[in-house]
Order: C-alpha cells, then sequence, then structure tokens
C-alpha cells in the first residue's frame, strides 16, 4: 500500500557519514518502494561543519528538491536554514538545534495545510525534531515514529558539555513531552534501548543501522589498492575514517602512531572532517609524525575501494560514550570485511556483539598503551582473515539494508 511519509530531521542526503548518510538511505529506499515521501531537513554540514557544495550559495534560504522514481514513489526535500557553529560545543549546538528547530516549524506550518501525511519520522539528534513530529501528530492525528540514534542529552551531560541542572531538567521534559506523543520508539542498539524503556516505560524497538552490501563489499586484491591511494603495495594500512570530534578520544591514535614510528612499514591515516581536525594536525606536526597522514573524506564513488585498502580499522570511542553512541562507521567497515580495532569496555554493548561474533579486537578504551599492543597484534596476527571473513557474514546476515527497511515498513509503519 502507497503512504505518505514525512521525514523531519537535520542531518540528510548527501552527507557521507553519520546520521545524515542513514536518513537518507531509509528515506531513498522507502520512496523506491512506492511511497510518497517529504523530507524537512537542513543544508549538508556534517561532519565539516560547515554548509558543503553545492548549497553554500542557498544557505540562508529555503530549498525544495524533487525525485520521481520509476517505481511512483517520489521523494520531495525541503532545506531549511540553521547556525551551523564552526566550532561546536555545548552552547552553539544547543543554539544550533533551536535554530532548525524554529525554521523547521515555519515549513512545517505549511504541511499544516497540505494533503496529509499519515506518517511522520522524526530522528534524534536533534531530539528537539521529535517535538516537530508530535506537533505534527496532534495537528494531523498523523502516526509518529520517534527514532533515537544518539542519546544526544545524556551524552551531552556525560560528556561535561551540559552543566546546569535547570537547563538539563528542561531538555529531559522536553525528550518526555517527544515520548508521550509518539506511536513508535526505536533505537540502533539493545544497550541504548534498555536505557530508553527505563525512562520511557515503553517498549522500544530495533531499527540497528544497516550497510548496503551492494555498495558495500570485499574486494580481493588490496595492493592496487594501496598504489592507486598513493601508498606503497608493502606498507600496512591503519585507517580511521568518520567524523573528527573530541567525544572519540582520537588523540590517542598520534600517541600510537608515535610508538610505532620504529615500524617505518605501518602507516596511519585520518579521514575525515570535523572541529577537532585541526587540533590534531597542529599536535601530530608537533610529534614530527612522519607515518600519520591527514585525508578528506572520501568520494562516493571511490569509498568502497578506499576502505579495502586499509588491513585494520580504528573505531574509537571514550569510555563514557560507549553505550551512548553505537559508531555508525562499524557498520560498513564490516561490510568490507574489514578488521576492526574496537575501543569498547566489557559490559557495554559494543563489546558484547563484537566479542559475541568475533568480528574486531577490542580493547580497553581511552588506554594509549592497549590502542597501540592491538595495532601490533592486528597486524602480525594470523587471526586477521578470520575476523575479516566473520566481519562481512555478519555484514551480509543482519545489517542487509532490504531486510531491515522491509520490517521497518512492515512494522513501525
Amino acid at each position: 500500500m502507497k503512504k505518505r511519509i514525512l521525514y523531519i530531521g537535520y542531518n540528510f542526503s548527501p552527507e557521507l557519514t553519520g546520521i545524515g548518510k542513514y536518513s537518507g538511505e531509509m528515506m531513498e529506499w522507502l520512496a523506491k518502494s512506492g511511497h510518497n515521501c517529504s523530507v524537512i531537513t537542513s543544508y549538508p554540514y556534517y561532519p565539516q561543519w560547515e554548509v558543503q557544495e553545492p548549497y553554500v550559495k542557498n544557505k540562508f534560504g529555503f530549498l525544495k528538491e524533487v525525485i520521481d522514481y520509476s517505481s511512483g514513489g517520489k521523494l520531495t526535500v525541503y532545506r531549511c536554514p540553521m547556525y551551523v557553529p564552526k566550532k561546536p560545543s555545548g552552547l552553539t549546538r544547543i543554539i544550533s538545534d533551536f535554530s532548525f528547530f524554529v525554521l523547521a516549524l515555519l515549513q512545517l506550518i505549511v504541511f499544516f495545510f497540505k494533503k496529509k501525511h499519515g506518517y511522520v519520522i522524526t530522528v534524534a539528534p536533534t531530539f528537539l525534531a521529535g517535538v516537530l513530529g508530535a506537533l505534527y501528530k496532534i495537528t494531523r492525528n498523523a502516526k509518529h515514529l520517534h527514532h533515537i540514534q544518539d542519546l544526544q542529552i545524556e551524552a551531552a551531560v556525560e560528556l561535561g558539555m551540559i552543566k546546569s541542572p535547570l537547563l538539563i531538567k528542561i531538555l529531559f521534559k522536553i525528550e518526555n513531552f517527544n515520548f508521550k506523543n509518539s506511536d513508535h520508539i526505536s533505537s540502533i542498539s539493545d544497550a541504548m534501548i534498555n536505557r530508553i524503556t527505563k525512562k520511557t516505560n515503553r517498549k522500544v524497538a530495533f531499527l540497528p543501522n544497516w550497510s548496503d552490501t551492494n555498495l558495500f563489499y570485499p574486494i580481493p586484491n588490496k595492493l592496487n589498492l594501496k598504489t592507486k591511494f598513493g601508498f606503497s603495495p608493502k606498507d600496512t594500512i591503519v585507517l580511521y575514517s568518520g567524523g573528527i570530534g573530541e567525544k572519540q578520544g582520537l588523540e590517542n591514535i598520534l600517541y600510537a602512531a608515535q610508538a610505532l614510528l620504529d615500524f617505518p612499514h605501518v602507516k596511519i591515516i585520518i579521514c575525515g572532517s570535523g572541529p577537532y581536525k585541526e587540533t590534531l594536525k597542529l599536535k601530530a606536526q608537533e610529534m614530527h609524525l612522519q607515518n600519520l597522514s591527514f585525508m578528506p573524506l572520501q568520494p562516493k564513488e571511490d569509498f568502497n575501494d578506499f576502505l579495502n585498502m586499509a588491513d585494520v580499522h580504528l573505531v574509537i570511542q571514550k569510555k563514557n560514550a560507549s553505550d551512548l553512541v553505537m559508531p555508525s562507521k562499524l557498520t560498513t567497515i564490516l561490510a568490507v570485511g574489514g578488521a576492526a580495532l574496537v575501543t569498547a569496555n566489557e559490559g557495554t554493548d559494543l563489546h558484547h556483539i563484537v566479542s559475541k561474533y568475533e568480528m574486531g579486537h577490542l580493547i580497553e578504551a581511552e588506554d594509549r598503551d592497549a590502542l597501540t599492543a592491538g595495532i601490533i597484534h592486528l597486524t602480525q596476527t594470523q587471526e586477521l582473515d578470520s575476523i575479516k571473513e566473520n566481519a562481512h557474514m555478519y555484514a551480509k546476515k543482519y545489517l542487509n539494508i532490504d531486510t531491515i527497511m522491509q520490517s521497518l515498513d512492515k512494522d513501525l509503519l
């Protein structure tokens, strides 16, 4: 049955990483399946924290984009301006979220007078998108799915980004309004579902991040790939690819690179953009790390080759974020059959799933020596092939986008 579905959230295609990647793929899949989909979002800015081309010239205005599919489905994207801080902090992120809320609300008011959408999907962050979804549900009697990619408030509090007890109380009250006005709540990991269930005393659906195993897959011959990206076939490539922010604890990669200077064949790459990148580059220069390279996010058409080039993938987080954020980069690493070195402490959801399926090497979070030892271990161990095989098999079985989206379409919409 053809549905009319409205999505609200500030991260969306063509962002290549994080929430925008999944939200874009979700709505594209639904539109290709024949549904009439509308999107209220902003301009792509993540993880660079600045609006990207070709949208820069429109970033202070509203923009409409329409894509028609042969299935009869349609995707209409309404882009709103919002404040994007160059150096995000607790305060500037609150201002950024609120700016999107106000301007997206102006766009949403127009939808109150248009043909009704039977379903509205909101994605947190920003949790304020949930308020917009709740308003549409109340006004138009639509079904509301509130999907939580990141426990935004808890993460901000536990990382010390928000310290005012009054502000924290207000934010949780707003979030509770979202929960009360949602027909379904979903999240991406068991640990996050458990935390949300305790807060809401409601059933929370499991809607994991997926991977398109048709776009991302293992390539047998990696030697030519290394040459393609400027490295020697003899080099052992250790790659971190994703957002570059403070919450990951990425400075430990620099100390690992320093400890690995005596292993000249080991080359470490930090690929991506984010507010912490320049700080890391300055530190790397001061430490004279000839074995460390910084690279920009790779184009989508080259991304499968780029990920396949790496011998070891780094999935790094701080201790107090390990059960609040399920790293989206891990799904794509698994799809290409990558060997992941994962920082996750015992007892966390991430540690459990990686350990259960033996699809990565686990180390303690925020432990410099463990990171160095883990890299050395993975570059020398005979386990590498079995880890890669387990990773790819897990992705094919559990992370296939068609399987997950069919479940969403059937059970939650």
